[in-house]
């Protein structure tokens, strides 16, 4: 049997103007929530992972709400802290064609920021669990919430807890005086399992890829096998690393595939074409689900479970918001070769 996975993050309110407008025109926004560990919760809960997502929230109705929008899908909610005066808002802008899309925070106090060690008992949360999942946003927002997730992975690794984390650089977010490479490096040394974007390794941990242009629209899986390798290099207690590898061709027209290392061995997943996008939002989150998931059932084939990822990433660019809401069924089709999209009746 499998234990539960637990993931830590903030969750936020998603406003977005609807039918590809511009802020500028928008006399409305369509609503739902979402969050970087919040995706890879429902993500987990989708196949059927046990999982449990830990964060704080306002105690009144747009907490509540949030509460049981991740109740809908699945997701233990039991072990979210209530408290503090407001959740984070972002709004965002769909972009299209060559207009790429555009993401503004509003979550300068809200209650997660503002949260203290005191507010999360982690030996209770990880009752039971077998995994823990952080990204390197939540240590990005506060001086506090990077506190937190120290004590929480130092408390997960004690119990012997597979802990994973997501790069997950954010310009917007590192302001509180501290670089990411001065709170990130302390985190990773606990953690078993790391994901990044083609270019978290270079913002994160000063590691970057030779002979790359990420604006050319075409990446080359193998010119990242000196990032693979030189992070297990330096982080020796990493046991496995994947990047996802996007080739931009436009805001609607993108190529999506990511490798895989084990220290021994570079596994290259499929390279999938998507076009038209209907949404990339949460498509890093949704990769990190189908590698927990694919490592957790595929362990004696590492290229099975990061093909199961890839497919299940890439069928996130078709569905609108930051939720994966695909099914293990569907994600082995894709993975079979039937990128058909035709009508299933």
């Amino acid at each position: 049997m499998i234990g539960k996975v637990v993931t830590f993050g903030e969750i936020m309110l998603r406003l977005s103007p609807p039918n590809f407008k511009r802020f500028i025109q928008t006399r409305s926004f369509d609503l739902i929530y979402g969050g970087g560990e919040a995706n890879v919760a429902v993500s987990l809960a989708n196949y059927g992972i046990p999982v449990d997502y830990i964060t704080k929230l306002p105690n009144n109705e747009i907490g509540e709400a949030c509460i049981q929008f991740l109740r809908q899908f699945g997701v233990n909610t039991n072990n979210i802290v209530r408290g503090g005066d407001r959740i984070g808002i972002y709004f965002l802008e769909m972009g299209s064609s060559i207009r790429p899309s555009k993401v503004i925070y509003d979550r300068a106090h809200s209650a997660i920021s503002e949260a203290n060690p005191i507010d999360f008992d982690w030996n209770k949360v990880f009752d039971g669990a077998s995994w823990f999942h952080w990204t390197g946003i939540t240590p990005a927002i506060s001086q506090n919430l990077a506190n937190i997730c120290l004590e929480a992975v130092r408390i997960a690794k004690k119990k012997t807890i597979t802990i994973s984390c997501d790069l997950n650089y954010r310009s917007q977010l590192w302001k509180y005086g501290k670089k990411p490479n001065e709170v990130i490096p302390d985190l990773l040394k606990y953690s078993d399992i790391a994901i990044g974007n083609e270019e978290d390794a270079e913002k994160v941990l000063d590691i970057k890829a030779p002979n790359t242009d990420i604006t050319s629209g075409k990446l080359e899986a193998e010119n990242y096998r000196y990032v693979v390798e030189e992070i297990v290099r330096q982080y020796p207690n990493l046991k496995k690393v994947a990047i996802t590898l996007r080739g931009s061709l436009s805001a609607s027209h993108n190529t999506w595939s990511a490798i895989l290392y084990d220290g021994t061995n570079l596994y290259i997943g499929p390279q999938y074409e998507i076009t038209p996008i209907v949404d990339r939002v949460g498509s890093g989150d949704s990769f990190m689900g189908g590698l927990i998931y694919g490592l957790l059932t595929y362990k004696d084939n590492l290229q099975i479970a990061l093909n199961f990822a890839v497919a299940a990433s890439c069928l996130k660019h078709t569905i609108l918001g930051d939720f994966n809401l695909v099914s293990i069924d569907e994600v082995v089709k894709l993975m079979g070769g039937d990128a058909s999209g035709r009508v299933s009746r």
